[in-house]
């Protein structure tokens, strides 16, 4: 493999797509950890990118990867087999005398979640602590992104309604881009950041008829909030969007979390870290008004 300082995970999706792109800004060499080396993997290829091919259950090609390695970003999809990953992904970066690992962990991770995922998260995060490699990590609230995803996004637009079961809760939603931006410095800069762990937030909080309203305002026509039940959203899960039974557990039980007020709150860490504040809702959807074409 050719000579790099990062390892990024995920590259190939949202947040680790933009950390790569902040990194190759900043000049660094990135080593991309993908699935497959399908087209995306090519496009970073040809933009300098080195690329390892393996998933997480293979702890000897997660070694490969880490060799040479400076700093490594982990991110895990909403899946089963969260916990053994991190432990392969740490045991791999003690091997290697990786000196700082950057973990993407949520919100609603805690020992007594009753999201699996939610839990899983929380284990996985002691994890990477008993390693002893130097871990930062980044417990987002509900990503902005969230608005714009395509299931969802087409319903708002043709509804011109949002149908979460959030109730009145609040969250000041935060853009994968901006916690891409964290991610890519953090790996550049660990030091200070070892064995924190920082909550990512947008710059406003505000709930979900605040939100339409900025929608409303940005787009050029009325989005008015019709929150829902939280049994509604889980038949609309299973029987519409054909969401796997673990995802829709999840997002079950963190959308009685957010009325509980888990994913409240606001900070300025993302301008701390990266030395830019974060985009706010109207932004947000300005950049990704195509969503909604």
């Amino acid at each position: 493999m050719s000579d790099v300082d990062f390892l990024v995970s995920g590259a190939t999706g949202r947040t680790g797509g933009v950390a790569v792109d902040e990194l190759l800004k900043m000049g660094r060499r990135v080593r991309a950890y993908v699935r497959s080396d399908d087209k995306r993997a090519a496009a970073l290829r040809a933009r300098g990118v080195d690329i390892a091919v393996g998933d997480f259950s293979d702890i000897d090609k997660i070694r490969a990867a880490m060799e040479g390695i400076k700093s490594a970003y982990f991110l895990h999809p909403i899946a089963p087999g969260i916990v053994s990953a991190a432990a392969y992904f740490a045991q791999a970066a003690k091997e290697a005398g990786v000196a700082a690992i950057v973990n993407m962990s949520q919100i609603s991770a805690r020992r007594e979640s009753t999201s699996h995922a939610a839990q899983d998260h929380w284990i996985s995060e002691r994890v990477f602590d008993w390693s002893g490699v130097p871990t930062t990590h980044l417990r987002p609230t509900f990503f902005a992104d969230w608005l714009v995803y395509p299931h969802f996004a087409k319903e708002i637009w043709t509804k011109k309604k949002i149908e979460f079961p959030f109730a009145n809760g609040r969250h000041a939603p935060i853009a994968a881009d901006d916690q891409g931006r964290v991610i890519a410095h953090l790996l550049a800069e660990p030091k200070g950041h070892e064995g924190k762990t920082y909550t990512l937030h947008g710059p406003v909080e505000m709930n979900h008829v605040e939100i339409a309203a900025a929608m409303s305002e940005v787009l050029g026509s009325r989005i008015d909030y019709a929150p829902t039940s939280i049994e509604e959203f889980r038949n609309k899960m299973e029987t519409l969007y054909k969401f796997p039974p673990f995802l829709t557990q999840h997002l079950v039980e963190v959308a009685q979390n957010y009325r509980d007020g888990i994913f409240s709150g606001t900070n300025n860490a993302v301008e701390k870290i990266t030395g830019k504040p974060p985009l706010s809702v109207q932004q947000f959807i300005s950049q990704n008004r195509a969503a909604f074409a």
